[in-house]
């Protein structure tokens, strides 16, 4: 029986002897700066069962070999060696994120109810040191276009602010830098089409003015994405309540009004562009095209025939003017007893005839624009030769 129980101990034991070899072998390695990779994956394997989750002795260990991989490193780089930069900041990273996890467990409580911190103010003033190769490895991976390795350096600099571990350092209030790297998970929240990333430090980029246009952008983007028709409104909406010079917020809400038949929502938008620039020939088309769709034809026109002074090669200027005329000699058609308004009607015909024309020049396959309004023109003027070529045009078309 005794010899029973023995074999049992021992049997019991040899795990926790197999653990404590791990950890001492690790500790050798560290000490000894070589096989650090080794150390790191064997406290990564303990750590993997579930009784270890709360063993600091093993945390600690992970955390010294990852720390010793960062310096050897960066002792490489301080001397101009030979040394992988992208590695170096993905070590830089892990870093980071291993020493919280050690702090995690160094804040549990002990069977007091007590909390007694071992290493925070020790790792936190260390960490602190380098936190900026975060914000400098998030760079680097934009400039090398790898936008998720970007993205996390950008977001565990960031995340740093909410860790107990730099609680004793004001790194929310001081660090201007935590803007701009709220910006870069912005952009590269786009880049990799993932709202949520986008959307997740958007306040903090928000108050960064040099990067505030494009976050505004960048968020617009994400409740689009999200099919969020509201917010992405709203945004546009701000957006342009900024920027009221820029393209991007004032093209995007014409498209949503005038697709909604919002126009005078979108009436409302353009007017307030013109009253900061009045010349600008984007905003004078997109009025343009507001007033042909609520029908105020003869100021379309005056606008059209402006922006053709300005630029005779513009196609869809020529189509607007064009079709209105055709509107104001199709309103007066309804009113066939009228001998007045059949010639008038006819004279809108004629006037319109130079637009559409130059219209079918400009733009030779937007055949469904122009071929119908000709047809109709060439008609009522009795222009015979002409007709029947558009006539056979149409047929071609609809076969």
């Amino acid at each position: 029986m005794r010899l029973l129980v023995v074999f049992l101990s021992l049997f019991l034991l040899s795990p926790l002897s197999a653990q404590k070899k791990e950890i001492s072998e690790a500790r050798s390695n560290i000490k000894k700066r070589s096989d650090l990779d080794k150390a790191e994956m064997s406290m990564r394997e303990l750590l993997k069962d579930s009784a270890n989750k709360h063993n600091v002795k093993i945390y600690l260990t992970l955390a010294d070999a990852v720390r010793t991989q960062y310096e050897v490193a960066n002792e490489k780089l301080y001397l101009k060696e030979n040394t992988d930069t992208a590695a170096f900041f993905n070590t830089a990273r892990k870093m980071f994120l291993t020493y919280e996890s050690l702090d995690s467990v160094d804040m549990l409580p002990d069977k007091k109810g007590k909390v007694k911190l071992n290493f925070r103010k020790r790792n936190a003033e260390y960490l602190n040191k380098y936190r900026r190769n975060l914000y400098n490895g998030g760079i680097y991976f934009v400039r090398k276009k790898d936008y998720d390795a970007a993205y996390g350096m950008m977001d565990t600099y960031i995340d740093c602010r909410r860790q107990p571990l730099f609680s004793g350092f004001v790194c929310g209030e001081t660090d201007t830098l935590s803007s701009s790297a709220a910006f870069w998970t912005m952009f590269c929240g786009f880049k990799l089409q993932r709202p949520d990333s986008i959307l997740k430090y958007s306040d903090l980029a928000l108050t960064n003015q040099k990067y505030r246009r494009r976050a505004l952008v960048y968020m617009s983007e994400a409740y689009l994405l999200k099919k969020d028709t509201s917010r992405y409104v709203v945004t546009l909406r701000q957006g342009f309540d900024e920027n009221s010079k820029s393209k991007f917020f004032f093209t995007r809400l014409m498209d949503y009004y005038n697709g909604s038949e919002q126009l005078d929502s979108a009436m409302n938008i353009v007017n307030r562009a013109l009253q900061y620039d009045d010349d600008n020939t984007l905003f004078l088309f997109a009025k343009s095209n507001i007033l042909l769709n609520m029908g105020g034809y003869a100021e379309c026109i005056a606008i059209s025939d402006t922006l053709i002074a300005r630029n005779d090669t513009f196609p869809d200027v020529y189509l607007n003017a064009g079709v209105s005329y055709i509107n104001l000699a199709l309103a007066l058609e309804n009113d066939s007893k009228n001998k007045k308004s059949r010639k008038t009607a006819l004279d809108y015909y004629r006037k319109a005839l130079p637009y559409m024309e130059k219209y079918r020049v400009l733009a030779p396959d937007d055949k469904e624009r122009w071929a119908t309004s000709l047809y109709n023109i060439y008609l009522k003027l009795n222009m015979g030769r002409k007709f029947e070529e558009i006539s056979d045009i149409l047929r071609k078309m609809r076969k």
